[in-house]
């Protein structure tokens, strides 16, 4: 069901996120993988898409790996591909052997998988030792399923706050991000991701919480109250 999901709306994808489209990723997202993953030179793009973070990492391009379940984006990223190469697989089964690479990255995939455990203890064998993995996630804390800017008033005041759902509260969802869209997530607290990366030796070096591009606040005048509010969380993590 899940797989199927992804596979009905790449194109949606595609058309929306992807070459040069989404500010999100070119003002942000893009330049911060790139930087994140300097000096790197074997790279792991984990659930690539069509493989505009990949095309967008630093150095020798045909060192870049891209693996992603769906045969539509893998067919688009071949299409589309800069050096890089690619192949069909899933997260909690890599098709590489221990100690491959010398990064790798997750780019807003891994709230979209449900063994994440599995995923995690995957990207632990395929690092070598000292490797860095950039992980990246739509914020669990501050994009909870539930969560949202709220306005209240009454005849005297007017009330803004950012209203956090149902945090600790691990669950699966199916969401209609636009119409006859329906992508599915799952949301887990930030403890259960650093929890699960520190067991298999993936250690926290840095963590980033960057405010909402321009771009993004210039496209979606709600949201420019809220643009104290991060919706991106960046973890930087070394194997031992």
């Amino acid at each position: 069901m899940t797989e199927d999901l992804w596979e009905s709306h790449a194109r949606w994808w595609q058309r929306e996120f992807t070459d040069g489209v989404d500010p999100e990723y070119n003002e942000q997202i893009l330049p911060l993988v790139a930087g994140l993953t300097t000096g790197f030179e074997k790279i792991l793009d984990i659930g690539c898409g069509e493989g505009q973070v990949a095309r967008a990492l630093p150095g020798n391009l045909s060192h870049v790996f891209g693996i992603d379940r769906s045969r539509a984006q893998v067919a688009e990223a071949v299409d589309r591909s800069a050096g890089e190469h690619y192949a069909q697989a899933s997260a909690s089964a890599l098709p590489f052997a221990d100690e491959t690479f010398d990064a790798a990255v997750a780019c807003l995939v891994f709230e979209h998988i449900i063994e994440m455990s599995t995923a995690i203890s995957e990207v632990a064998r395929v690092l070598k030792p000292d490797g860095r993995f950039v992980f990246l996630l739509n914020h669990p804390l501050l994009q909870t399923p539930g969560s949202g800017w709220v306005e209240e008033h009454t005849s005297e005041t007017s009330i803004q706050y950012w209203r956090i759902g149902q945090y600790l509260v691990e669950q699966e969802t199916i969401e209609e991000v636009e119409l006859g869209i329906r992508i599915p997530f799952v949301h887990r607290p930030l403890s259960v991701y650093l929890n699960s990366l520190t067991d298999r030796g993936l250690f926290l070096e840095r963590m980033l919480e960057p405010a909402p591009p321009e771009g993004f606040l210039e496209r979606n005048h709600a949201y420019r109250s809220a643009r104290h509010i991060p919706r991106l969380l960046v973890l930087v993590c070394k194997k031992q």
